[in-house]
Parts: C-alpha cells; structure tokens; sequence
C-alpha cells in the first residue's frame, strides 16, 4: 500500500503584500468613515449617512481580515495542521453579519424619510461624493489583484461604495436644479438593498466553503474520469475536494491497480496524478494506491 502526499507551499511574500494592502485600505476606509459621518450630518443626507454606515461595517471587516489575513499566513502547527488558512473564511463571515445588522439599521431610518422627505444641502453632497470616489476608487485599486475570498469581498464593497458615491453625486447634482429631497431617501434605500444582497450571496458561498463543499469550478466527475483514464488504474473511489479559504484546495482519492503493476508503473502513475491535478490550485492532495486483489480499509462507504 502506498500513500503519496504532496505539499506545495507558498511564499510568505503574498502573505506580506496582501497584509500591507489591508492595513492601507483599512487606514483609508477608517479615517474616510469619520469623514463621510460628519459629512451626512452637515448635508443631512441619508444616503451619506448610509453609506457611511456601510463604510463603518467595512472597517471593521477589513479591520479583521488584516488581523486574520496575517493569522491565515501562519505556517501550519500541530493544533492545524492544514495552516490558519480558513481563519480568512471567518473574517467573511463576521463581516457579513456587521453589514447586515448596519443595513437594517439604515432601512429602519430611510424609510420614514420617504413618507417625510426632508431638504439636503445639495453642494455639500457634491464636495463629499467627489472625495467619495477618488477615496474608494484609490482602495479599489490597491486590492484589485489580491486573490483570497477576503479580499474579494473587500474589493466588491469598495466597488459598491464607488458606485454609491456615483450615484450620490448624480442625485446631488439633480437637487441643485430639481429639489426633489425624496430622491435622497429612495437612494439610500437603493444602495442598502443592493449591499444586503451581495452579502447575502458571500454568505452562502462562506457558508458552503465552512461546509466543506466541492469547489464551485471543479467537477468530481471529471476528475475520475482523467484519473480512471490513467494507464493500469482500474478504478478511482472517495475522491473529496474541499477548500480551505476559496483559492487553496484539498484534494484526496483512493486508486484501485492492477495487481501485476510494477514498482515504476506505480511511480508513473502519481506522476500523472500531479500532472492532471496542475491546474486545480491544490495546495495539498493524497493519493491512496491499492492492488485489485486488497481490500480497502474504507470499502464499507466505497463510492465511484
């Protein structure tokens, strides 16, 4: 019986980059919420406010996705031995409960605004939603090419908050020459219900990767097929993919051989396993290697 276990590992310079790129983006997001907070209160806008609100939720969240963004780079110990790379799933997790208790919060106070509209300072709206985009734009930008689950959920609020101070601004510039005050309040709505959607599909696919789901891209099927399509491999069986943080995978699998396989057809057959598994991003994979004639020890759940 053979096992093969195969490691690759990455170097901590990411780990570096990313770390820096979450604090810079948390100082900014941070220092820009103050701003914003004071700004929706001198404007009395809602969807200043409510926008600041969302920021305050985001700084928080990359607050901790750069405390556990250093603690996922932690080499692998006795107590995880796969590493701290899901301690980043969990930064996505909190993250989403802090915008969705922040959203609630700002429904609960925009929709009366839009039974009472109440009047804005329209140039004001324009100053703020200019720095807006410049602020979040900056961010965007410093976080385009991280690629844990994290950092994309950071970049994809940054990204909203660009278009939210788009959209500000659009309606600010409506209100100089149409002073329609609901206009403010619906936008606030709008940018609320748009944010509680995207969290609500993060939160589902955090949820599935906690559950230990098969990967999004990856097809069990197919892979047993190539493997299965390998010279003396009779059958493949428990073959599990699991991901670790959504870009890090796991891969383990049992091969059935033919008996008469010699020593080096055994070589060339994990040979060709790390071949094919090349582009699925597999950070660990084992592959058990069994004769025909040997009983798996885990045969009583075999499945194909």
């Amino acid at each position: 019986m053979s096992h093969n276990h195969n490691h690759i590992h990455h170097s901590s310079s990411s780990g570096l980059s990313s770390k820096r790129n979450f604090r810079t983006v948390f100082l900014l997001n941070f220092g820009f919420t103050l701003f914003e907070i004071v700004g929706g209160i001198l404007t009395n806008s809602i969807a200043i406010i409510s926008d600041a609100l969302h920021d305050l939720g985001d700084s928080i969240s990359i607050g901790l996705a750069w405390f556990l963004e250093g603690y996922s780079h932690k080499k692998s110990d006795n107590k995880y031995s796969y590493g701290y790379g899901r301690f980043s799933l969990l930064g996505a997790l909190i993250n989403a409960i802090v915008l969705m208790i922040g959203s609630t919060f700002v429904l609960a106070n925009a929709i009366p605004r839009i039974i009472k509209p109440e009047p804005t300072d329209a140039n004001g709206m324009i100053i703020f939603a200019v720095v807006g985009v410049i602020v979040n734009g900056a961010a965007v930008f410093k976080l385009k090419n991280e690629e844990s689950l994290n950092a994309r959920v950071m970049m994809l609020h940054l990204l909203e908050d660009v278009l939210g101070w788009v959209a500000i601004l659009a309606v600010a510039i409506t209100l100089l020459f149409w002073p329609t005050y609901i206009l403010d309040a619906i936008l606030s709505i709008i940018i609320t219900l748009y944010i509680l959607f995207n969290v609500t599909v993060n939160l589902k696919k955090t949820i599935s990767l906690f559950l230990q789901a098969t990967p999004e891209n990856i097809n069990l099927d197919l892979i047993d097929q190539k493997l299965k399509s390998i010279d003396r491999v009779i059958s493949s069986h428990h073959t599990h993919v699991w991901s670790l943080d959504g870009a890090n995978h796991i891969l383990t699998t049992h091969l059935t051989i033919n008996k008469n396989t010699t020593r080096e057809e055994i070589l060339k057959i994990k040979a060709k396993c790390k071949q094919l598994f090349e582009d699925l991003r597999l950070t660990h994979f084992t592959i058990e290697i069994e004769l025909e004639d040997e009983v798996c020890l885990m045969e009583d759940e075999h499945h194909h």
